[in-house]
C-alpha cells in the first residue's frame, strides 16, 4: 500500500466516533485484553474466541489503531517506510515508488510517499514528520546537497537508503545510476550519426544527477574532438513549457543544432513539441534521458537512455530490508548501468550541407 503524505487541512469536519476495542469486547463477550491479543496476532486465544472477536470487529466496522499498538510493542515497529521523492507525479518517481512498494509488501511494510519539489526545507520538515510518526525506514531522493542533519537519526538506528542521488555528509546505503555514462552514451550515439552541433537541455546544474549528465555530455564531445559551444548547453530548464521555448529558440540560431540531448523526461516532451511545431521531427535527432509511457508511440518513436526503475526499486527495498533485519555492515553504494534504447528519433542522421 502506498499513501501520499500531505499536510493536514484546516477545514476538516468532525469525524464520527469509531468503535473501540471495548465495544468489540462487549459484543464478543470477552475481555479487552483478549481482543488486543487477537487484533495484534498474538497467541493466547482459542480458534473459537478468535473467530468471535473478528466477527464482532467486522460488525462494528472496527479499525485497529496501529499507532497505539506500536507504542506498546517491544520492537516499536510501525510497519511504515517513508519514501521522499522529487515528484511522485513524474513517471520515473512513480515507477520507482511502485517497484519499492512491490519489494516491501511481502515484509508487511507500507510506503508513505511525499514529493520534495527540489525544496531542501521541505525535505527536512517531512523527514522530521516521518521520524515523529516512528517510520521504520527512510528512502530519500534528496533535494538538499548536505545531509549531516540525518546523522542523529542514523545513530538512533533508523535505516536510510538514498536513491538516484548520493549522500553527502552522512554515510548511508545508496542506489544510483551512472548518470555521466548515460549522457555520454546519448551524445556518442548522436556523434556516430554524423552530428556535430549537439545541444543539451538540463535541469539545475547544482542537482547531482544534472551535474553528472552535463559532465557526460561534455566528455563525449571532448573525446570526439568537438568544441563545446556554450550556446548549445542550456541548464536550469525546469519544465515542459520552458523546454519547448528553449528548443524553439535554439532552432532559430543562424547555425542551429542538428541534434538534442534532453536531461529529463519532461524536458524530452517539451523538445518533442517544439520539433513537431517546427516541422523538424524527422530532420533533427533527439535522445532523451529516462524512458516514459508512450515514448514508443511518438512519431518518430523516441530513443532514450533508460534507467531500470524496477531494478532500482528492488535494490533499494533489498538494502532497506537487510538493515531492518539487523545488518550493521558498512554502507553499500550500488551503481547501476543505464541502457540506450534505440527507437528512431536518435537514429536520424545529420543531413549533408
Amino acid at each position: 500500500m502506498t499513501t501520499t503524505l500531505t499536510q493536514p487541512g484546516s477545514g476538516d469536519r468532525e469525524r464520527p466516533a469509531r468503535a473501540t476495542m471495548k465495544d468489540v469486547a462487549l459484543l464478543a463477550g470477552v475481555s479487552a485484553k483478549t481482543v488486543s491479543r487477537v487484533v495484534n496476532g498474538e497467541p493466547g486465544a482459542s480458534t473459537e474466541v478468535r473467530e468471535r472477536v473478528l466477527q464482532a470487529a467486522q460488525r462494528l466496522d472496527y479499525r485497529h489503531n496501529l499507532g497505539a499498538s506500536t507504542l506498546r510493542r517491544k520492537d516499536s515497529r510501525s510497519g511504515i517506510v517513508g519514501a521522499l521523492l522529487q515528484d511522485v507525479g513524474n513517471s520515473f518517481s512513480a515507477g520507482l515508488l511502485r517497484a519499492l512498494e512491490d519489494s516491501l509488501r511481502s515484509a508487511g511494510l507500507s510506503v508513505l510517499a511525499a514529493s520534495l519539489d527540489e525544496e531542501p526545507d521541505r525535505e527536512r520538515g517531512i523527514v522530521a514528520d516521518l521520524v515523529a510518526r516512528r517510520a521504520d525506514g527512510l528512502v530519500l531522493m534528496p533535494a538538499s546537497n548536505r545531509h549531516e542533519y540525518l546523522v542523529s537519526e542514523q545513530r538512533a538506528g533508523l535505516p536510510i537508503v538514498f536513491v538516484d542521488r548520493r549522500p553527502h555528509g552522512v554515510d548511508c546505503d545508496s542506489v544510483t545510476v551512472d548518470n555521466r555514462r548515460g549522457a555520454g552514451l546519448a551524445t556518442e550515439h548522436l556523434i556516430s550519426g554524423g552530428h556535430r552541433r549537439i545541444a543539451m537541455l538540463s535541469d539545475l546544474e547544482e542537482i547531482e544527477t544534472a551535474h553528472e549528465r552535463i559532465a557526460g555530455y561534455r566528455a563525449a564531445l571532448h573525446a570526439a574532438g568537438l568544441p563545446g559551444d556554450p550556446a548549445l548547453l542550456v541548464p536550469s530548464v525546469r519544465g515542459e513549457l520552458e523546454a519547448t521555448q528553449v528548443v524553439t529558440r535554439l532552432l532559430a540560431l543562424p547555425d542551429p543544432p542538428t541534434a538534442f540531448v534532453t536531461g529529463r523526461n519532461i524536458l524530452t516532451i517539451g523538445a518533442v513539441r517544439a520539433l513537431r511545431s517546427a516541422g523538424l521531427s524527422h530532420q533533427v535527432a533527439l535522445v532523451g534521458f529516462d524512458d516514459f509511457p508512450m515514448a514508443d508511440l511518438v512519431e518518430p518513436a523516441l530513443t532514450v537512455i533508460r534507467q531500470d526503475v524496477q531494478r532500482i526499486g528492488a535494490e533499494v527495498g533489498r538494502l532497506l530490508l537487510t538493515r531492518l533485519a539487523g545488518d550493521t555492515a558498512p554502507p553499500k553504494h550500488v551503481v547501476l548501468e543505464p541502457t540506450l534504447v534505440q527507437r528512431g528519433s536518435g537514429e536520424i542522421r545529420r543531413r549533408p550541407v
